[in-house]
């Protein structure tokens, strides 16, 4: 059986190497339209400083991507205890994010009103509705003091996206659960605690769990998988074009190369995939140009740890509500997370600038972008320094956006696949968009194609 993967980012890459540990006698390929695999995973060393470009770690609530590691041979990296400290930008200054229930309540996070409305949200009635914002839902249950001060930041922070925009259901689907299977927030946890004490299993509704990455970053992960791959993977093969023949499906590349496979496997970015699929299904094609994707860079700054005494940075970092009007999402202190991000006596941070609140900061050129960058740390963290070492990334189409009715289109999107015995779409614009998210996906599907033989 022949398979052709399109798309070497690591829902592609995990496919692969979850069909041939199944079976590895498939004859398989992943191609891939850039010179290197990973996507969004992307890490660079350079002056003694570990950048993350992209994806900057994963949470260990999930097993897929810590089996996957296991099976590769390769040690993930536990983040310091002291990057449990999280920070958000409010009312002007930096305000630490309580940790517990009880400290939050007891802390001067939100005003006296906002708490009280927070545990008014027990009273507030069910609404099962097919979908709704995350700002209208948040606001309707909980208030807009918390919205705006936790769950936009949040938003911005998994997302860089808009919350007036965002599909509750699609992004956040445990909270949307506990409204329809239980008739409120706290009514949920509140049964979920019960359950947790008579069945002894841990239930979570937010993401839970601790951030993991690798001693030599994120890449480490493609790296490994690739290197498994051998010579499977090819770079360099822009797909301009998918058309069915017979039973089968033939994928031409820009550069003249064709390949015939019993299964196609699209792994690449909805828009990507709606230009390669044009031709042979109207449907999807129109589908998946419904799904946006704005631009976001990475500004990541080093700096001699001399000149940046009396700042607290002993922390994960901080997230900016919208309502703050500034100029970045938020910052990561990378090296106070994991070991080895900076050299000996320097630092390393981690500027998010644009996404759907900023678009056009996105894409401006180096100097103004660090001048924006710079004067923002100034004027948030107290920061008054040169940095000793500067590197932009830029995502001209960063992360999937779920927005309002996401469910909709995919069942709109399965409906029309499953019209193309063999074909199968994958990849984080689909159903998740973080690491665990896409490698779960895989293994899923690899299964679905190993039992069903396509």
């Amino acid at each position: 059986m022949k398979i052709t993967i399109v798309g070497g980012g690591v829902s592609g890459l995990s496919l692969a190497y979850e069909l041939l540990q199944k079976n590895p006698e498939l004859d398989l390929l992943v191609l891939e339209a850039a010179e290197r695999v990973g996507g969004k995973i992307w890490t660079v060393r350079k002056e003694g400083f570990l950048c993350e470009a992209g994806v900057n770690g994963f949470l260990d609530n999930k097993s897929g991507t810590l089996k996957l590691a296991s099976r590769l041979n390769i040690s993930p990296l536990r983040s310091d205890d002291n990057s449990r400290k999280r920070f958000i930008f409010s009312e002007g200054k930096l305000r630490q994010l309580p940790e517990t229930p009880p400290s939050f309540f007891m802390s001067d996070f939100m005003s006296l009103s906002g708490r009280l409305r927070m545990i008014g949200e027990f009273f507030v009635p069910q609404q099962k509705k097919d979908d709704e914002t995350l700002e209208d839902f948040a606001v309707r249950r909980v208030g807009r003091e918390f919205f705006e001060k936790l769950l936009d930041p949040m938003a911005s922070g998994v997302y860089a996206g808009d919350p007036s925009k965002l599909s509750i259901r699609s992004c956040f689907t445990k909270v949307y659960d506990l409204e329809h299977k239980y008739g409120g927030l706290i009514k949920g946890f509140m049964a979920m605690a019960k359950e947790k004490k008579k069945t002894g299993k841990k239930v979570e509704a937010g993401p839970g769990g601790v951030l993991h990455s690798f001693p030599g970053g994120m890449y480490s992960l493609i790296d490994s998988i690739r290197k498994s791959l051998g010579g499977r993977v090819l770079t360099g093969k822009k797909v301009k074009g998918i058309e069915k023949t017979g039973a089968g499906y033939s994928v031409f590349c820009e550069d003249g190369s064709r390949y015939e496979s019993d299964i196609a496997v699209i792994a690449s970015p909805a828009i990507d995939t709606a230009e390669m699929i044009r031709d042979m299904d109207k449907e999807i094609n129109r589908v998946l140009k419904e799904i946006p994707y704005p631009p976001l860079s990475v500004a990541c700054l080093g700096f001699k740890k001399e000149k940046l005494q009396g700042l607290d940075l002993n922390c994960f970092g901080y997230l900016v509500p919208g309502r703050e009007k500034r100029k970045i999402l938020g910052t990561l202190y990378d090296s106070s997370i994991f070991p080895d991000r900076a050299p000996e006596g320097f630092v390393l941070l981690r500027t998010m600038i644009g996404g759907a609140r900023y678009p056009e900061l996105a894409m401006l050129d180096d100097e103004k972008l660090y001048a924006v960058v710079l004067s923002e740390l100034k004027q948030i963290m107290g920061l008054n320094a040169e940095p000793d070492f500067m590197q932009i990334f830029r995502w001209e189409r960063a992360i999937p956006q779920y927005v309002l009715g996401h469910h909709e289109r995919l069942a709109r999107l399965d409906a029309a696949a499953e019209k193309h015995k063999g074909f199968y779409l994958t990849g984080n614009a689909y159903r998740g968009v973080a690491v665990n998210d896409c490698i779960a996906n895989s293994i899923e599907l690899a299964e679905k194609i190993a039992s069903h033989g396509g």
